[in-house]
């Protein structure tokens, strides 16, 4: 990975501050809190110019979704660049279909659902609901679900 992309980052240190870094970032880009479990986090950066982000962990982790009744895998260091409704180019996610681990490269939001694609474009699709926490499904169903 280029150094140069990210030349003018703003970072951050630290397990509480990375969880804040993390949870304003996914509002801000209208995703729910859920979608990127964020395991021991030690660094968070952001180039706002360039949508670029990342987050690093102690260690590579997996995360089992119940909702959705998936097993996603995170490297030590997650990577993607991001805009509103969406997180492209992403590197270090993996998820498991059937026997086999597939590489997520992009994730987005389409009204009230959330797809992620894989590197040769096949997708799947879930309710946004299935990766709200309490709060934010209490506010997004008083704001009439998907029609806001």
């Amino acid at each position: 990975m280029a150094t140069d992309e990210r030349a003018g980052a703003a970072i951050v240190h630290g397990k509480e501050a990375c969880d804040r870094f993390s949870a304003e970032l996914m509002k801000e880009i209208g995703f729910p809190s859920g979608v990127l479990p964020t395991g021991e986090l030690e660094e968070c950066g952001r180039v706002k110019a360039t949508g670029f982000v990342w987050w690093k962990c102690k260690d590579a982790y997996e995360h089992f979704s119940v909702p959705t009744n998936s097993k996603t895998s995170y490297a030590a260091e997650t990577t993607a660049y991001i805009e509103k409704g969406r997180m492209k180019k992403m590197t270090g996610v993996k998820t498991k279909q059937v026997f086999v681990w597939v590489p997520v490269s992009e994730m987005s939001i389409d009204g009230n659902k959330i797809t992620f694609k894989t590197s040769v474009g096949v997708g799947k699709s879930f309710p946004l609901v299935a990766f709200m926490n309490e709060e934010e499904k209490k506010a997004y169903l008083q704001q009439g679900g998907a029609a806001k």
